[in-house]
């Protein structure tokens, strides 16, 4: 049996020719009509995430072609399709850019797989009729690709953009579906891991206004949801989850505008392998909530540093609760957090002291990009050797690093802690520069649980273990 889908694939020549704002417009336009919508996020990011779901209301999942299979690629897009008339896929980088001649991972790759039309989304500043070769080599790359139709962005004046209209349709045989002028002025301000998150700014309701207008005002919504059409993918058989009923065990989940890398699957993963998962502020709470582990995600704590360092009382349960035996689980910022300090651009703060490093920023990425590393058996929790797909990318190092630290990661490719190794093992911590995703590795949540509930049977005066009660 087949499934029908509406979908589309939103792309460009190269990274910054304005996707995001592109597709949050876009979606938020679609919207008001009244369509369902969803938006999937190619790559292992977590920003345009927050944004994608700021404007759909329902969350945003990442498709990875070279961490997944192709297969769990096409089960994660159909089975999160199935619930919304109309799907929106962002790439990441260039159309056609990837880690290999061949593509492998690309967006072109991935649009093939999920049988999508593209939308080209092109920077036309500094072009007039040359804009035509840029689509022609998208199209002669890699002639399978279904490129639909072009949005010409940051346009300068009509001039421009009947030359480049007429360039594009005349050359390359392809509608040209919008063409949306630089003085618009929507912009989401970029930092050095992309954009601001939506915590990070009081004006999300005025960007995606702003996006959602530019795209009514100046593209043919009409032709772009006709080239989208009804995409065809072959019924996968459903994924067995064992309903867990009441939750086994809790996980208190640092998410704040320090902490916001989190990806929606590892959530779902969690709570499908019987956790319930309890939120708490790390500048705000000054305890934590009644949980029997933590889970720390990756973010910006070097933006917050100050309000970090001033909840002291926070930061003494957190490092008792380590040195206590609770199992904790950090990435990155989560790492940079459970250390002695941070320093950054001359500032130090204290942080919470339970990993016996010190965090010192680069002006440039110490690690960067996709990562494989090898599980080391008998540290942490995880129970099998096996090498993981991940990526990292921090710009900090750890310095000043104790004696005697033990690592549940080798490093086969990418930098982690040391360029060796990574995962710091101590007590019941586990604590990355290492980024994981469940759909990649499913027995993380399963195992982390796992070992959660080893250790809660465990939690009596005797052995020192303490969970924390408010």
């Amino acid at each position: 049996m087949q499934s029908a889908l509406s979908g589309l694939l939103i792309s460009a020549p190269r990274k910054s020719s304005g996707k995001t704002t592109l597709t949050l417009g876009l979606s938020s336009a679609l919207i008001k009509q009244g369509i369902r919508l969803r938006v999937f996020k190619k790559g292992p990011d977590y920003i345009d995430p927050m944004w994608h779901q700021a404007v759909t209301g329902l969350p945003c999942y990442n498709i990875d072609p070279y961490w997944m299979s192709p297969e769990m690629c096409q089960r994660i897009f159909t089975m999160h399709s199935r619930e919304v008339d109309f799907s929106l896929v962002e790439g990441n980088h260039g159309l056609h850019d990837g880690l290999d001649l061949a593509g492998s991972n690309s967006g072109a790759y991935l649009a093939k797989l999920l049988k999508l039309p593209v939308i080209l989304v092109i920077d036309s500043s500094g072009m007039n009729r040359g804009v035509a070769a840029i689509v022609l080599g998208h199209q002669k790359l890699d002639p399978d690709v279904h490129i639909g139709g072009v949005i010409l962005n940051y346009i300068g004046n009509s001039r421009q953009r009947e030359k480049q209209v007429a360039a594009i349709e005349h050359y390359c045989d392809i509608p040209v579906l919008g063409a949306i002028p630089k003085t618009t002025h929507v912009q989401i301000k970029e930092r050095h891991l992309g954009l601001i998150t939506i915590h990070e700014t009081d004006l999300v309701n005025e960007v995606v206004s702003a996006a959602a207008k530019a795209v009514m005002e100046n593209c043919d919504l009409d032709r772009i949801k006709a080239i989208a059409g009804n995409i065809c993918l072959p019924d996968l058989a459903p994924e067995e989850h064992q309903s867990c009923g009441t939750p086994k065990v809790k996980i208190g989940v640092a998410r704040d505008r320090a902490f916001c890398f989190y990806y929606q699957q590892n959530f779902n993963a969690l709570r499908e392998a019987g956790a319930e998962l309890v939120f708490f502020d790390t500048m705000a709470d000054k305890t934590l909530p009644d949980v029997d582990a933590l889970y720390i995600g990756g973010g910006f704590p070097e933006s917050f540093l100050p309000e970090l360092e001033a909840n002291r009382p926070l930061r003494g349960i957190l490092k008792a609760a380590v040195e206590s035996g609770m199992p904790v689980y950090a990435e990155c910022g989560g790492l940079m957090y459970l250390t002695r300090s941070i320093t950054r651009d001359g500032q130090t703060c204290e942080m919470v002291g339970a990993i016996p490093a010190d965090v010192e920023f680069q002006k440039k990425p110490i690690g960067k990009g996709y990562i494989e590393i090898r599980t080391v058996p008998g540290k942490g929790w995880f129970q099998a050797e096996r090498t993981i797909k991940g990526h990292e990318f921090h710009y900090s190092r750890l310095v000043n690093i104790g004696p005697n630290i033990a690592y549940n990661f080798t490093m086969e490719r990418g930098v982690g802690v040391d360029g060796r190794n990574d995962g710091i093992v101590y007590k019941n911590l586990i604590a990355a520069y290492s980024h994981i995703h469940s759909s990649v590795v499913p027995e993380w949540s399963e195992q982390f649980v796992e070992f959660i509930l080893r250790q809660k049977d465990r939690s009596h005066p005797d052995n020192g273990y303490v969970r924390f009660r408010r």
